[in-house]
């Protein structure tokens, strides 16, 4: 079969792989970093015969991305707190998975700080959804409780407030 399209350059090639990646959610710069350097290898199939993305052609994409202002850490950081909380999850938690995609912790602890979210009751809502209404007083059901929250990502002080304040 012939093709009689040219073969398109590699930063062409990149770019329109950037914008497919960045069309299905926001991305921290790392991730996007990442996802650009792999070069997608398909079993059963020879590798590509087309010129692998070299580190100038990413940074070239990057660069656009943030001119472009498709990539913004701290936008990305802002959404991510916003999209982590509401699936119930604690500021310990998120401050985490932040780090893990690259966000610096400076650009992590502005966004928590300007995210208009309260972690105490937050926790209480959640603790109540998983365990009722009415929390348990005892005190291995508040350690199983306190556990949940923990794991959550919650810190203890914002735990302790769910008892402090509705008992």
């Amino acid at each position: 079969m012939f093709d009689s399209t040219p073969r398109r350059n590699t930063y062409s090639r990149l770019l329109d792989k950037a914008t497919r990646i960045l069309a299905m959610r926001d991305h921290s710069e790392q991730e996007l970093r990442r996802k650009l350097s792999a070069q997608p290898t398909f079993p059963g199939k020879p590798k590509s015969e087309e010129d692998p993305f070299t580190p100038e052609d990413i940074e070239k994409v990057i660069a656009w991305c943030y001119e472009h202002h498709w990539l913004d850490d701290a936008q990305f950081a802002s959404r991510f707190i916003a999209s982590r909380a509401r699936k119930g999850y604690g500021p310990q938690r998120i401050r985490q998975e932040l780090q893990s995609k690259g966000i610096a912790r400076d650009t992590s602890e502005t966004a928590m700080f300007n995210c208009e979210i309260d972690w105490q009751e937050m926790a209480r809502e959640i603790a109540e959804r998983k365990f009722g209404e009415q929390l348990p007083t005892e005190w291995k059901e508040r350690a199983k409780v306190q556990r949940f929250l923990l794991y959550r990502g919650f810190f203890m002080e914002d735990i302790q407030s769910v008892y402090t304040r509705h008992t």
